[in-house]
Order: C-alpha cells, then sequence, then structure tokens
C-alpha cells in the first residue's frame, strides 16, 4: 500500500512539473532527497515519462494529425522544394529542425548528467538560476507574435534552450517558454510552441528508453498506477498553463522556484552539519 501510494504521489508529481515550468526531472530528485525514499529505480521513471508522453499526444493531438497529413502531402506533391510546401507542412520541418539540438545533446550528455549533476544542492542552484532567466523574459518580453509566424530560425532557438533543459531544475517548458517569449511569441502560444516541439525529443526519448521499463525489478501495479496519474494530471497542467498564460505570466512559478531552491538549500546545510 505504502509503494503504491508512493507511486501516486511520484505520478501526480511528474504530471504537474513536466508542464508547469518548475522543473519535473529536479522535483523527482528533490521529493524523495526530501523524505528518504529509496531510488525507485529507471524502469519507474521511465514509466511516469510514458505517461506525461500520452498527456501530450493526446491534448496536441489533433495539431499533430493536421501538421503531418500536411507534411505527407507536401512531401509527395513538391518532394525536396521546401517552397512550394504549404504553411502547416513547412511548420512541421522546422518543428523536426528544432528537436536536433535536444536530440544531440541528449546523446552525448545524457549519462553524464545523470552521473554528474543530480545532487539536491545542483537542483536548488539552476531552480533559482532558471527562474532568474524566466522572470527577465516575462517582463522583457515583446508578445507581438503568433506561433503561425514562427520561423526556421526560431525553432533553433527555442529547440537550443531546449537541450540545455536536460540540466534538472532548469525546465523543459520554462526554458523553451522563455525562449518562445524572447523571440516575441505570445505568452500562450509560446507555451504551445515548446510543446509541439518538445513531443519529437519526448518520443525519441521514450523510444530509446523503452527496454529500460523492464529491466528492473518493479511492481507492475506500481508501475500502471504512477503512469496513469502522470498522464491524468500531465493533461489537466497543460491546460491549466495555457489557460494561465492567456492572462497571467510566469511570476507565481518563479516564486515557486526561488522559494523551493531556498528551503532545498537550508536543509542540505542542516544535514551537512
Amino acid at each position: 500500500m505504502e509503494d503504491s501510494l508512493r507511486a501516486i504521489i511520484l505520478g501526480l508529481i511528474q504530471g504537474l512539473t513536466e508542464f508547469i515550468p518548475v522543473s519535473s526531472s529536479g522535483h523527482l530528485i528533490l521529493v524523495p532527497w526530501f523524505f528518504g525514499w529509496a531510488d525507485q529505480g529507471l524502469a519507474f521513471d521511465v514509466g511516469l515519462h510514458v505517461g506525461t508522453l500520452a498527456a501530450l499526444l493526446l491534448y496536441f493531438a489533433r495539431d499533430w494529425v493536421r501538421l503531418i497529413r500536411a507534411g505527407l502531402r507536401d512531401g509527395i506533391h513538391h518532394g525536396v522544394r521546401i517552397g512550394g510546401w504549404s504553411r502547416d507542412g513547412q511548420f512541421l520541418l522546422s518543428l523536426a529542425l528544432g528537436t536536433v539540438p535536444a536530440a544531440v545533446a541528449g546523446l552525448l550528455l545524457d549519462d553524464w548528467i545523470e552521473a554528474n549533476v543530480r545532487q539536491a544542492w545542483v537542483v536548488a542552484v539552476t531552480l533559482a538560476a532558471a527562474g532568474v532567466v524566466m522572470l527577465i523574459a516575462d517582463r522583457t518580453a515583446r508578445a507581438n507574435r503568433t506561433i503561425e509566424s514562427a520561423s526556421w530560425r526560431d525553432a533553433i532557438i527555442v529547440g537550443c534552450a531546449q537541450a540545455v533543459a536536460l540540466i534538472p531544475g532548469i525546465s523543459r517548458s520554462g526554458a523553451t517558454i522563455s525562449a518562445g517569449l524572447w523571440i516575441g511569441l505570445e505568452k500562450a502560444d509560446a507555451a504551445r510552441y515548446a510543446f509541439l516541439l518538445g513531443t519529437p525529443v519526448f518520443v525519441g526519448a521514450a523510444l530509446l528508453k523503452l527496454p529500460d521499463l523492464f529491466g528492473d525489478d518493479v511492481a507492475g501495479g506500481q508501475l500502471i498506477a504512477g503512469a496513469l496519474t502522470s498522464a491524468v494530471v500531465g493533461l489537466l497542467a497543460i491546460r491549466y498553463l495555457l489557460r494561465h498564460l492567456q492572462r497571467g505570466g510566469l511570476a507565481p512559478f518563479v516564486i515557486y522556484r526561488f522559494g523551493l531552491a531556498g528551503v532545498t538549500l537550508v536543509v542540505a546545510g542542516f544535514r551537512a552539519l
């Protein structure tokens, strides 16, 4: 019972923090650290990420169906003559281009990051540092463009931000939304663009780590409970964030990041005594 409850709690945290810009990887490090829980294992982590991937695909299913149809149609009729492709077809290609920085960084640095930057104090520092960046982006954003105007250059800029977010505590959504604001996208469109750009990376990472899902001795019930919880909560979190950014900003999330970073450093200091 205790293990199942822990699985649901971690699924709740993953679903919320994967899309709310407060860093899911940071929370999945800090929560077990705060409570002294044993490492849940790689298989369980993969299960949680599969749950949030399902939420992402379900929420943006219509967008992806439209974009993929346009890409297939344009590819058949125009081939490599990109100038003849429709706006949706070119947008799909720009999303593919934008995934390259994170894909390359993930393949080259994932093992190093897992081994070297998962300490609680590192997460605290990156939570605060990324919070400063988010606050500056929120306060200085021009916010005069829509997602339809996003260019190839924009995709590369946001894609590079997504690569930096591999570091725990940065937050994929926080980094990419901030980059979207810096290129002038309206806040809700910056979030939508960030989620669309992140989907191929989510899919690729899930496929690469899928064998790990069967590598650890983890109870199937716990895995399912965690994955389902992260999927349901993830859907609600995406909906909440997009609605919030239509009228609000990133300040509440920045305040939370600063608070969590401070508490983490204080607790780490006491434990070091």
